[in-house]
């Protein structure tokens, strides 16, 4: 296990009662497990952020800039070849609800 240092900190009320609810809930060993979890997910993200930066800067000193022309094109043929994937809403549900009470 690493070395820990004792933090102080302060926070929002309500990413402090979301913290204390992972403790409770059993989803958290305890609030300082919680928040070093938070901590590290958000060094990894900071970290992968500066690995895709890297990544763009090399291609487009190779390629050149990438303008927003190709990005919207690139984004049309995602979506295009996307599956939609939808979810029923608490709104269906209630409605399949309805009408088997009435039918």
């Amino acid at each position: 296990m690493a070395p820990r240092q004792r933090l102080s900190a302060t926070v929002e009320h309500e990413l402090l009662e979301a913290g204390r609810a992972a403790v409770a809930e059993g989803r958290a060993e305890s609030l300082s497990a919680w928040v070093n979890d938070g901590l590290r997910r958000q060094a990894d993200h900071d970290r992968r952020m500066r690995a895709l930066d890297g990544f763009f800067e090399a291609y487009e000193a190779e390629h050149g800039e990438i303008t927003e022309e190709e990005v919207e094109a690139a984004s049309r043929r995602a979506r295009a070849r996307a599956d939609v994937v939808r979810t029923p809403s608490a709104e269906d549900d209630l409605s399949k609800r309805r009408t088997r009470e009435v039918g």
